[in-house]
Parts: structure tokens; sequence; C-alpha cells
């Protein structure tokens, strides 16, 4: 489980996140909802060792803490990142990309199994396995930014605006996998600017609002909250 508490976090004077807490269990797909500089990615940066927390701050990832610790340490200890536009190896293939996924210890001696279910879950990039990533649709590069990721064996997978450019058609196929990387035991903290698919997938949610956490909940109960509905739901 990935635990956060008293999570702040200052850009010069900037208070970009203040005292903010959550949790993600295995087997669950959190989502966090809030408009544009609310410190959503802030938070994911945060607890992936990306930027730094302030002191006070408690990560934790099954009991170890994250805080302080190098972001190379925090994959291995259990936790990806897939950060907003992607990051993948645009020169390297299908292929290379998942296998740099591969090269944190703890994710070594399962490459090969590992990689098997990430073709399972993506079926189109094994039918592009030997293909140059930056000749691909932005759909199927965000396939290889979460397969890439999954590569590293992690517990909790952290996604930051994943539909983002996508068309619809892409947007949702991407949020049928989200549930399938749900059903093999991972957790997920998704970021995402499309409120309707992120709630019907989800399981609980959060709200951010100017680098506090203003609420939580049941997704399915988010998506028939007024207040949810007139801020994220278009009414």
């Amino acid at each position: 489980m990935l635990d956060v508490a008293d999570l702040s976090v200052n850009y010069g004077r900037h208070r970009a996140l203040s005292g903010a807490a959550l949790t993600v269990a295995r087997g669950e797909i959190v989502v966090l909802l809030g408009a544009n500089g609310a410190g959503k990615s802030t938070l994911l940066k945060a607890v992936a060792g990306l930027t730094p927390a302030k002191p006070g701050a408690r990560i934790t990832l099954n009991d170890k803490s994250l805080v302080n610790m190098p972001a190379y340490r925090i994959v291995n200890a259990g936790l990806a990142l897939v950060p907003e536009g992607r990051g993948v190896f645009g020169e390297l293939s299908v292929a290379e990309n998942l296998a740099l996924g591969a090269f944190p210890q703890r994710a070594r001696s399962k490459e090969v199994p590992t990689r098997e279910t990430v073709l399972s879950l993506f079926p189109r990039l094994a039918e592009r396995l030997g293909q140059q990533v930056r000749t691909m649709s932005g759909g199927e590069q965000q396939m290889v930014a979460i397969g890439r990721a999954l590569m590293s064996a992690p517990d909790i997978l952290l996604l930051d605006e994943p539909s983002l450019g996508l068309s619809p058609l892409m947007a949702h196929e991407l949020f049928q996998s989200l549930g399938r990387i749900r059903e093999t035991g991972l957790g997920i903290l998704l970021v995402e600017q499309n409120a309707h698919l992120s709630l019907r997938v989800g399981d609980r949610v959060y709200v951010m609002a100017t680098g506090v956490m203003s609420g939580g909940g049941s997704a399915a109960a988010a998506l028939d909250d007024d207040s949810v509905r007139r801020a994220y739901l278009g009414g």
C-alpha cells in the first residue's frame, strides 16, 4: 500500500502542495481530481522522488519510507510513474523501450513473464515490437509508456494525464486497459483530465483545490455528487 500524509511542496516561495494525504492499495484505482494548477502533478512527482517534499512529510510504500530516497531507488521499491507527455524514447523500438523498463533489480528476474503480461494487456505492442516509437500514434506511444513502467514490476503505478491528446476512441481503449491492469493486483493513482472516464474506472477519488485536499470518497458516488458534476462533469 502507498500511504501519503502531511505532504507539502514549495516552488520557491510558492506553496504548490499543502498537507496532502492519501492512500492507494494494491488492486484499486484511485483518481485524483482537480483543476489545472491544483497540485496534482506536483503530488505525483513528490511521491516519485522527482520533486523534494517539505520536512515532515510521510510517504511509505509497503511500510517502507520513500522520503528523501533517490528516484531510482523508489522505482526499485515498487513504484513507477508514467509522466504527462509519456517520456518514451522515440528513436528506440517498442521492444527496446520495454527492455529499459526492466532495468531495476527487482524486475530483472521477472522480465520475460512481465513482458508477456504487458503484451497481453496491449496486443498492439506485440504487433509492433520492432517499430520505432516516434512513428507510432499518440495512443500507441502511451501504451509503450505504460508498458515500460509495468516492466519495472511495480506494486503501485502513478499515471499523469494518460489520455491527453488522444482521440475519444483511443482514450476509451486505454481506460479499458487500466481496468485489466488493476485485475493483475496493481494499485493505480490516476491524475486525469477526463473525469467521466476516470470516475467510471476508478474505485475511490480525492479532490484537490489550490494545493489542498478538499474531499474524497467513492468514485461511483462522485459521479452523482452535484458539486463534482458542476466542477468536473459539465453540469
